[in-house]
């Protein structure tokens, strides 16, 4: 497994469903269509999001960390 870090290619919005993808190994396009179906069930699935986008470190900076 991949470091959780934002990609700075392939990203939509934030990046954050381009990182989980990396991290488990799937494909962007199916972490986000997960996680556009989890939106439809009741929970903070969007402030988890917002969340993730905020604590993420970019590709880049991740990259200078280490």
């Amino acid at each position: 497994m991949t470091a959780l870090a934002r990609p700075t290619h392939g990203r939509m919005i934030g990046g954050v469903c381009a990182a989980l993808a990396r991290r488990f190994g799937t494909s962007a396009t199916t972490m986000r269509v997960i996680f556009l179906v989890s939106c439809l069930l009741p929970g903070p699935q969007f402030l988890v999001y917002i969340a993730l986008w905020l604590l993420l470190p970019s590709e880049d900076k991740a990259r200078t960390a280490w």
